[in-house]
């Protein structure tokens, strides 16, 4: 019995290994080709480097104007989840505290507008937020952050929405009778208590807009450099015929590393809060 469950707690750990290589591997060529030249890139992309050096960098991050892109990456990032965060804990508690047939279509309608794909709508609005009402010329990046607004905030009201029907409605009522009024209930008791699950959609949702592309592109790349986010600064260094490699590879690490810090460090958050949403 001990040798059956020694066998099977080591398969386990070999099917783990194997998956974590799979998807490791891939980071792991990108990081070696960032210290080669073209030449190298080219002649063995999957050998280690010859020696270390961060001249590459260095030329990639001002070549991209790699501060100015990162800059506007965090500030679309924050501002957007900040929006989203809360106006979508709102929309839930609300959902969740009036069940009437009008909220409840709504609810599904947002629900139901999650499984509509990007593609089918970006024409109409590019059209509509370009063509028609000029916000794309006049402030590409606010209009950006509306979409991601819009975009991000079905996903965000579907899980809070988990979450929230599991609060006891009891203590939202002994902070009225305490002299709270309804605002001063939600962000004084509701929200703390929805903190787990705030982190979760946080995380999920800065992934998302840290790495974009096609939304960006379609709203900013008119705009000029000083606008571009860090997934379109990086295009400067591709052509219509070639790459320069050992510029490209070493901003494509830039953009990847911040992010991939802040869901090491935040990673076990995303588990918590989806089975407390979800469960409870």
């Amino acid at each position: 019995m001990q040798m059956a469950n020694a066998l099977k707690k080591g398969s386990i750990y070999v099917v783990l290994l194997l998956a974590l290589l799979f998807f490791l591997v891939p980071f792991l060529i990108l990081l070696f080709n960032a210290f080669k030249t073209n030449a190298e890139i080219i002649a063995s992309p999957f050998s280690l480097p010859v020696s270390i050096s961060f001249k590459n960098f260095g030329l990639a991050m001002d070549q991209m104007k790699y501060w100015s892109a990162f800059s506007n990456s965090a500030m679309i990032t924050f501002i957007s989840l900040t929006v989203i965060l809360i106006c979508s804990a709102m929309t839930a508690h609300y959902f969740v505290r009036n069940k009437t047939r009008m909220n409840t279509m709504w609810f599904l309608m947002m629900v139901a507008s999650m499984i509509i794909p990007f593609q089918s709508i970006m024409i109409p609005l590019v059209s509509i937020y370009g063509a028609e009402l000029g916000w794309i010329q006049s402030q590409p990046k606010l209009t950006l952050m509306f979409m991601y607004v819009g975009f991000g905030s079905s996903l965000a009201v579907f899980v809070y929405h988990g979450f929230i029907k599991s609060i006891p409605l009891e203590l939202e009522e002994a902070a009225q009778i305490d002299g709270c009024n309804s605002i001063q209930t939600f962000f004084k008791i509701v929200l703390p208590i929805l903190m787990p699950t705030a982190v979760t959609i946080g995380i999920l949702h800065v992934l998302w807009i840290w790495n974009d592309y096609l939304l960006p592109v379609l709203i900013l790349q008119n705009a000029g450099s000083d606008n571009y986010t860090l997934p379109l600064a990086i295009q400067v260094f591709r052509g219509s015929y070639s790459s320069d490699y050992e510029r490209y590879l070493p901003a494509v690490v830039m953009v990847v590393l911040p992010i991939m810090v802040v869901y090491l460090f935040a990673q076990r958050f995303i588990i918590q809060g989806v089975t407390q949403g979800s469960v409870k």
